[in-house]
């Protein structure tokens, strides 16, 4: 047995470990509760409790914690120790069953949206059975759900998981209605890979701005960027491959089947890509990955940069997200297949996404929405804002034909009807992958490419849970009661072909002219966050999220205040780190260096010169003229800022720093990277771009 499979699973308290330590009809109920979305009866919670806290104490652990995702898009986590005092003064370890199901923390701290008052402090934490229980750090994490007093989503895993109910539901009426009577739970499986930024940790304790934001505010570009295409796929440096081994050894003990590690396009950017598990398990993986990149970059003398942006001129970082629907018996609802059953099945499933992505294309933009993402989409890097499909041209000339009930291609010689003639075998691969669309079929699973690298990867899959739960629920109630199942179904497909066929692209989305033609197709192309969340509280969204029951009005309402506050917040931490960087570092600086220049020239004003311009007079010019055009725009900041600050409407607020603060921000670091390529490198307060992207030997 290799080290790896030793130690793959070590701290997870999986099937593995209670199969052996639960009595078979436990065990039996904790499958069902994983496998079927069946729910765990106190009794039974309270012999997996003992279990567990057994398993932890042999594994070294001496506390617990309600792990939990709140809208601050990082994990909390509050511990408890096992003890409890006896009577002869000393202490048992115990873990009731109540305290497996629920916990209580504190709910007035974390961002609600106005749900819950300062006043109102209680919330709870709610196991979550079907994601395993691990130990970090000694103490023994169960990942588990967070809401108010009164029962409000407060996190990002309860409305995934009321996502994956609905879309399980659906599901089950769709495959019924195909004879399909065995299978009993249906699932989205997530694989998200995920980009990052490493840097010498000394390097990054010289800037504030790093430090503040986690992206460089300022910075001109060296010399030598990511043209040669040299840091892509390139031979890992020693120091980083010890920090990828480690990183991978650490995943593996927390069972997160960490798969592909390599250079990015940037210089110092990397990725690191799992394979798929079901969603919600998908989504505590990776908010344990980002954890674990941060942590052990520290250990090896780095820092794990996880913003969208962290370096203007360069790639950005993002998270592709993976994204299928399979059942309990190991079926891929997403794989075209190759008989005319799994075809036509195949093809529902298919146009329910396409219904889905087109009809709520403003919730998936609004899913990777934030403020460091907008610096990154629709770069020469990511996807544009404005959402559209990827199909390959095999795939969009079989939807072409059945639309127009036309042959396809040169062998078929008969019309198309659904179940018949279509994909009788059709290829995983038969196209070429196209890097620039946002959401892209591969094979059998569509790649959402617009996620931000430090988001949770939670809301988008809410969002296409959800949409897609509503297009099959149409579907289901349309089949349903029709008279002719097959006539019916073939009616449907093309149909919905026909609707939404606007949002399919298959084209360069990079080029200029598909703005221009997104536009005549009607598609929406929302820029920035601001322009992304006017669409939150449409009548059609509210109606999605109450319909499957994901998000009351009143949780969409706090989800949209937090949301704003969030995106006004970040502005307004960058706009005063730039301010004070500016103040106390950057105008001070360059000041030195034109006063060490005039002293140059008053020098040497014995020597006549003639008509030539000395360097230091002509630089010293520009320098200053710089440093005053600089000085103003960072008043007219500080002005704005303010101004910003006292809005009390946070979508007015946002608006104000959409449009005028992060505008002024733009111009005054134009202004400080020409500065920068100008004053003497002794004199420049901050490590470069250079020092920052090769820093790291």
């Amino acid at each position: 047995m290799s080290e790896v499979t030793k130690i793959f699973g070590a701290n997870v308290f999986n099937e593995t470990v209670m199969k052996s330590r639960l009595p078979k009809e436990t065990f039996k109920l904790v499958q069902r509760a994983i496998h079927n979305n069946k729910r765990l009866d106190s009794a039974t919670a309270a012999v997996v409790a003992n279990a567990m806290k057994d398993w932890a104490i042999e594994k070294g652990a001496t506390h617990y914690t309600h792990w939990f995702q709140p809208m601050t898009g990082i994990t909390a986590e509050k511990h408890d120790s096992f003890i409890t005092p006896a009577a002869d003064g000393k202490v048992i370890m115990e873990f009731s069953g109540k305290e497996l199901i629920q916990g209580e923390t504190d709910a007035s701290s974390f961002p609600s949206g106005g749900l819950r008052a300062t006043f109102e402090a209680r919330g709870y934490t709610a196991w979550d059975p079907t994601s395993f229980a691990f130990i970090k750090e000694g103490v023994l994490c169960i990942p588990t759900a967070f809401c108010s007093y009164g029962g409000e989503a407060l996190d990002k895993k309860t409305p995934l998981l009321r996502s994956m109910e609905a879309i399980n539901k659906q599901a089950l009426r769709v495959l019924r209605l195909f004879g399909n009577e065995e299978v009993t739970a249906v699932k989205t499986t997530v694989g998200p890979e995920q980009e990052y930024f490493l840097v010498d940790r000394d390097i990054y304790l010289k800037r504030k701005d790093l430090i503040y934001t986690g992206r460089t505010l300022f910075g001109a570009m060296p010399p030598k960027g990511q043209e040669l295409d040299d840091h892509y796929f390139g031979t890992i440096k020693t120091r980083v491959k010890a920090f990828m081994t480690e990183v991978d050894t650490e995943l593996w003990k927390l069972g997160v089947v960490s798969k592909t590690e390599h250079n990015e396009a940037a210089p110092a950017q990397h990725e690191l890509a799992p394979v798929f598990a079901t969603t919600n398990i998908a989504v505590d993986h990776n908010q344990l990955t980002m954890e674990l990149l941060q942590r052990i970059a520290k250990k090896h003398g780095l820092i794990c940069l996880l913003h969208e942006k962290p370096f203007d001129g360069v790639n950005g970082s993002g998270k592709h997200n993976n994204w299928s629907i399979s059942t309990n018996t190991g079926v891929n609802l997403l794989n075209p297949g190759e008989t005319p059953y799994e075809n036509a099945q195949f093809l529902l499933f298919l146009c329910a996404v396409i219904k889905a992505v087109d009809e709520y294309q403003d919730l998936l933009r609004i899913s990777v929405a934030s403020a460091a993402n907008d610096h990154r989409l629709g770069a020469l890097e990511a996807p544009p804002a404005i959402v559209s499909m990827f199909l390959g041209d095999e795939l969009s000339e079989i939807l072409e034909a059945i639309e127009k009930d036309e042959p396809y291609g040169a062998k078929e010689k008969e019309l198309l009807k659904v179940g018949v003639h279509v994909l009788p075998k059709f290829p995983k691969d038969t196209t070429d992958r196209n890097r620039t669309a946002p959401f892209a079929f591969t094979g059998n699973k569509f790649e959402f490419r617009m996620l931000g690298s430090s988001d949770s990867v939670a809301e988008p899959n809410v969002v296409l849970n959800t949409a897609a739960a509503e297009a099959l629920r149409q579907f289901a109630d349309e089949l349903e009661t029709a008279e002719n199942f097959e006539e019916a179904l073939h009616d449907l497909i093309q149909r919905t072909v026909r609707e939404h066929k606007k949002i399919i692209f298959n084209g360069n989305c990079y080029d200029e002219a598909w703005v221009g033609e997104a536009e005549k197709r009607g598609l929406l192309n929302l820029k920035t966050t601001p322009d992304a969340l006017s669409h939150l509280l449409d009548k059609k969204n509210i109606e999605l999220y109450a319909t499957h029951k994901i998000y009351t009005e009143a949780e969409l309402k706090s989800r949209l205040e937090i949301l704003l506050e969030n995106y006004c917040k970040i502005v307004n931490i960058e706009a005063l780190t730039m301010v004070d960087m500016m103040r106390k570092d950057i105008l001070p600086a360059v000041s030195e260096y034109i006063s060490t220049l005039s002293n140059g020239l008053l020098a040497r004003s014995e020597f006549d010169f003639g008509k030539f311009t000395s360097f230091e007079k002509e630089t010293a010019t520009v320098l200053s003229a710089l440093s005053e055009s600089a000085y103003q725009k960072l008043k007219k900041l500080e002005k704005l800022t303010a101004e910003a600050a006292k809005c009390e409407n946070s979508a007015e607020k946002a608006a104000i720093y959409k449009d005028k603060v992060i505008v002024m921000m733009e111009e005054l670091r134009a202004d400080a990277d020409r500065m920068e390529t100008l004053t003497a490198a002794d004199y420049w307060p901050f490590p470069t771009y250079g020092e920052l992207l090769f820093g790291v030997r």
